[in-house]
């Protein structure tokens, strides 16, 4: 008896195969609106039409646009997943109701709806939507791959402190930004309109970019300490000017709409929002200048509409930041635009030391000699290690001499390597000589930094700087590096890098500060010159 029941069961069970594989398939349709009576409507295969459904389906699973599956009677039998092919349209606009004008293609334009999981969801302009076009309804949003490098960035983690040799410029852009911002009552008071947008300039790496995080950082805080939760509420969207350059008609403008409506969106709520365009003269060029495009012609006046437009830039801050300020439109410059314009200058002795405290600090391992100098007190050690590295870097001798320029006057003139200086160069010498004292450890030396490996480091960098001038254009490369005062005939490149030990330069320093013609002569390496600039 146990073997026939065995049997039949096998029976059974091969009987409900054969049937399932006799079953004739499943269809699947889009459901677009449900009715009181149990009833729905889907489109399935083009056609829109009203069914039933089996009482196994929940009925809130049955949204507007969600895929459904049908039997042969065309009765809903399933729910399934979402939606998640179709294809990628453009929102060209938000009717009242709800539903959206899309994009389709550059000629063909639709009505669409918008699917449960997009209800009350907030869609702008220009967004890119995912549409299934059987059924006219959008699923989700896509983001554009392009938008992600100007999406707007939290509050960068970063103090005024945290800078370097710039107090007298940090001063100077806290008095034309936070000032209107934090005492806006007194503003009024004297009728005086806060400035739109703020100019740093000067040569590359000393600290344009930095500046403009602290402000953000520190509006931010500002802002939090009069805010109802206490909480540093703002934004820095960091706009790197050859990013937004597209081959494209119409699409760097695009991308400069996008940004100021991201920006005013986010202040509204009275959050500062910081718009820092890096490289600015990449982007935003005279006028007239292009040689192979003019690009600038259409990408200018949409940035001055954006500022200047009807639409007020409340607690939005525009900074720019270029080592070219010359070939910036002069319409961007003027006042009641970019109303301050700050110069970011190389550092000089004092600013140096300040730069090297902050990338040179008590806590980092020192050399035991190091510390034996100083009777084992860290701070006192780095204070002289810096004292003895910044002497060396900004000592007046024939060593230390990199260049000798001519200009159109006739006046000539030695640059020092100091001359070159700049934060991102002091850091590196810092950093150089840390990767040695590692190297060091690793070979079995004495761990720590010394005063050595400062050295060491610091004429490494002069000698990897030695080659960098572009004696073909002379007077392009001094007004890249922020050198230029008059227009350049000639530069040659002095011979020897060679550093002078610590007591030398000092020594040197002394003299030469005593005899400031004394010494400066050495011989000369003649590049030839086109004759573009004689």
């Amino acid at each position: 008896m146990q073997a026939l029941g065995t049997v039949r069961a096998q029976l059974v069970d091969l009987k409900n195969q054969v049937q399932a594989l006799a079953a004739p398939p499943s269809t699947f349709g889009c459901v677009v609106a449900t009715h009181p009576d149990g009833t729905v409507d889907l489109v399935h295969g083009g056609r829109k039409m009203r069914v039933t459904v089996s009482p196994d389906v929940p009925a809130g699973e049955l949204t507007p646009g969600a895929e459904v599956r049908v039997n042969e009677s065309l009765a809903v039998v399933e729910a399934v997943d979402d939606i998640r092919t179709g294809s990628v349209v453009t929102v060209h606009d938000i009717l009242a109701d709800g539903r959206l004008a899309v994009m389709v293609t550059d000629t063909d334009q639709r009505i669409v709806r918008r699917a449960e999981a997009l209800t009350g969801t907030s869609l702008r302009q220009g967004d890119q939507v995912l549409l299934d076009t059987r059924s006219g309804f959008v699923h989700e949003i896509i983001p554009r791959a392009e938008d992600q490098d100007v999406l707007l960035e939290e509050v960068p983690d970063l103090s005024y402190t945290d800078i370097g040799g710039l107090t007298g410029q940090i001063e100077q852009i806290r008095d034309a930004i936070e000032l209107p911002y934090l005492h806006p009552e007194l503003f009024r008071e004297h009728r005086l309109r806060p400035p739109k947008g703020v100019l740093l300039y000067g040569p590359p790496g000393c600290g344009k970019t930095l500046i403009a995080k602290a402000v953000a950082a520190s509006l931010a805080r500002q802002s939090a300490a009069t805010g109802p939760d206490r909480r540093a509420t703002g934004y820095f969207l960091n706009v790197k000017g050859p990013e937004l350059l597209n081959k494209y008609v119409g699409e760097t403008e695009r991308h400069i709409r996008a940004i100021f409506a991201r920006a005013r969106e986010h202040a509204s709520g009275g959050a500062p929002v910081v718009i820092f365009f890096d490289e600015m003269d990449s982007l935003f060029r005279t006028r007239g200048s292009g040689r192979s495009s003019d690009v600038e012609t259409t990408v200018v006046p949409q940035l001055l509409a954006e500022i200047d437009g009807v639409e007020q830039l409340d607690n939005v801050i525009i900074i720019g930041a270029s080592n070219r300020e010359d070939m910036i439109d002069p319409a961007i410059l003027r006042p009641g635009r970019l109303d301050a314009k700050i110069h970011i200058d190389r550092p000089d002795r004092a600013g140096a030391q300040e730069i090297f405290a902050k990338y040179l600090t008590p806590d980092l391992p020192l050399g035991a000699d190091e510390l034996a100098t100083d009777d084992h007190d860290p701070r006192r050690a780095v204070h002289r290690m810096i004292t003895t590295v910044v002497d060396a870097m900004y000592a007046r001798t024939p060593q230390n001499a990199f260049l000798h320029v001519t200009f159109a006057s006739g006046r000539e003139e030695t640059l020092d390597y100091a001359d070159l200086a700049s934060g991102a160069m002091i850091r590196n010498i810092v950093d150089r000589a840390k990767r040695a004292a590692v190297k060091q450890v690793l070979s079995g030396g004495e761990k720590g930094l010394t005063t050595g490996l400062l050295l060491d480091a610091l004429a490494a960098e002069f000698a990897e700087n030695d080659t960098l001038p572009n004696t073909a254009d002379p007077d392009e490369w001094m007004r890249i590096s922020g050198l230029k005062a008059e227009r350049v005939m000639h530069i040659t490149r002095l011979k020897d890098h060679h550093l002078p030990s610590t007591h030398a330069a000092v020594q040197t320093t002394t003299e030469s500060d005593r005899h400031p013609g004394h010494g400066r002569h050495r011989p000369v390496e003649d590049v030839p010159v086109t004759g573009e600039y004689l």
